[in-house]
């Protein structure tokens, strides 16, 4: 029985931790953001992860448009 109320216990204070984190990230500013989506670019490319279209990602994009104009 305790465990029930355990469970219901800490899912509804993840769920007060989620809905907070939410709140946070709306105040934000733009500028706030667009500093942390650098950071985040900026990390990417420091790991080596390329941001140029991959020929072979495109032709399955293409595929995905013959098929949408065929229906």
């Amino acid at each position: 029985m305790e465990t029930n109320l355990d469970i219901r216990f800490y899912r509804n204070r993840w769920k007060a931790i989620a809905e907070f984190e939410l709140e946070e990230l709306r105040l934000l500013s733009m500028e706030t953001r667009l500093q942390q989506m650098n950071t985040i670019w900026r990390l990417g490319l420091g790991l080596g992860f390329s941001f140029e279209p991959d020929p072979s990602e495109m032709e399955v994009f293409a595929r995905w448009a013959k098929l949408k104009e065929g229906k």
